[in-house]
């Protein structure tokens, strides 16, 4: 404290009171944060007990991670203290977020050895705005589904929720499907694979057709090769071949076959679990030991 009898403090004396160092505060103070009260007569900053209790402010608010721009603001009275914590929160958010998407990137980086350039495509992937997101969904449906005017409403609808985009605060495993996802559906081989697989279930379809009638069969299936696996009836047995007549009735099974084949691509079951983690779901059943019952029943039946 200076000996006048004013009671200010020089710098070094309020460093030593709050436990700051006296270049942390004259650049506080160069800033316009903790301007000084006085200057002595050797045009020495001189401070009061006041600038103590704002010294200890500034230092909270820095600590919490505000820029001396928000303190200042905070200071003169332009905002308070409760609104510029509301905005540094939402900016928080957005940090916290972005920091989810890059250890996500990271990790998948290191699961799958990457190089450099499928780093570079992962992360551009990851850190796409929703609006590009969503135009990479909408392109895939346009092309799966371009000119087949018949296909089952259902299917469509489906597909569609199963590419949903990522949420606003994503974990790192759906930032890592999505990730998975997108590079997916922007394949080619599997756009043509899953177009396959929607002209198969729009060959048969016409007006008199009700809505739902894929989900029918698919309910069907599973239920009736359940039953036939659970009484150990094998796919190439003379029992089979009633099961699969109650299952297709008098439909060409060389044709239903194909379908089937299509419906269950390995890379069709992996697209249905992708969009399941997105969508923050428990992935499906891909029912692969009915599927495959159903399948060996067909291939034996068109091989006799």
């Amino acid at each position: 404290m200076t000996d006048d009898g004013t009671g200010l403090l020089t710098i070094g004396e309020l460093a030593r009171a709050t436990g700051l160092s006296v270049r942390t505060i004259r650049y506080w103070s160069d800033e316009g944060a903790l301007p000084p009260v006085a200057r002595s007569a050797g045009g020495y900053r001189l401070y009061d007990a006041g600038s103590v209790a704002r010294l200890e402010l500034v230092r909270t608010l820095r600590e919490l991670g505000l820029g001396l721009t928000d303190v200042r603001r905070v200071l003169t009275g332009e905002t308070t203290v409760a609104q510029v914590a509301a905005a540094h929160v939402a900016a928080l958010d957005a940090q916290i977020r972005s920091l989810k998407v890059t250890r996500a990137v990271l990790s998948t980086v290191a699961r799958r050895g990457s190089t450099a350039e499928e780093t570079t495509l992962m992360n551009k992937l990851a850190r796409l705005s929703t609006a590009e997101r969503r135009r990479i969904i909408e392109d895939f449906m346009a092309e799966v589904f371009d000119g087949i005017d018949t296909a089952d409403p259902d299917i469509r609808t489906r597909l569609r929720f199963a590419a949903a985009d990522l949420p606003d605060d994503p974990t790192p495993e759906q930032v890592d499907a999505w990730v998975e996802l997108a590079e997916l559906i922007q394949d080619p081989e599997f756009r043509t694979t899953m177009r396959r697989m929607i002209e198969f279930n729009a060959a048969d379809r016409g007006p008199d057709v009700p809505s739902g009638s894929s989900l029918w069969f698919m309910s069907r299936l599973v239920r009736l090769a359940g039953g036939a696996i659970g009484d150990g009836i094998a796919p190439d047995s003379p029992r089979a071949a009633g099961v699969l007549r109650e299952l297709i009735g008098d439909a060409d099974s060389a044709a239903v076959l194909e379908r089937l084949a299509a419906a269950t691509d390995v890379r069709l079951a992996r697209y249905r679990e992708l969009s399941a983690i997105v969508n923050g779901l428990e992935p499906p059943s891909a029912y692969e030991e009915q599927f495959g019952w159903v399948v060996a029943a067909l291939e034996s039946q068109v091989a006799r």
